[in-house]
């Protein structure tokens, strides 16, 4: 059973920085990571994705600005964040799929393909 924790939202300045972690627990070893995010009347968004082969993808909108990492593949998530902006505003969550062998698709999302989810933690941004 895969369980996920998310730690490290908090309320910034824009131009600020933040890391958030994910500890991860009981993720197989081919699988794809993900960090997304919720606004208030706004749908679900994939924000970075990660294949347990090191590969990423991001969303053009946090391109440049924010990173998506593990320590060993498996354990640990963190997300960089950069140069925030309040339109960063939003509940993240981190989220596993199961067994999945086609990196291409879990990367690009969506969020339907993961299975596991967090509790989410809030990142607040502002101007």
């Amino acid at each position: 059973q895969v369980q996920l924790m998310e730690s490290g939202g908090d309320s910034v300045q824009a131009g600020g920085s933040l890391t958030l972690a994910c500890a991860a627990s009981g993720v197989p070893s081919k699988h794809c990571l993900g960090w997304f995010r919720q606004a208030p009347g706004l749908e679900r968004e994939t924000v970075a994705t990660i294949y347990s082969d090191g590969r990423t993808n991001y969303a053009d909108s946090v391109k440049g600005r924010f990173t998506i990492s593990t320590d060993n593949g498996r354990n640990n998530l963190y997300l960089q964040m950069d140069d925030l902006k309040p339109d960063d505003t939003a509940m993240y969550y981190c989220a596993s799929t199961t067994v999945w062998f086609n990196g291409d698709t879990c990367l690009a999302g969506p969020g339907s393909l993961y299975r596991y989810w967090g509790q989410g933690t809030q990142v607040t941004v502002s101007s």
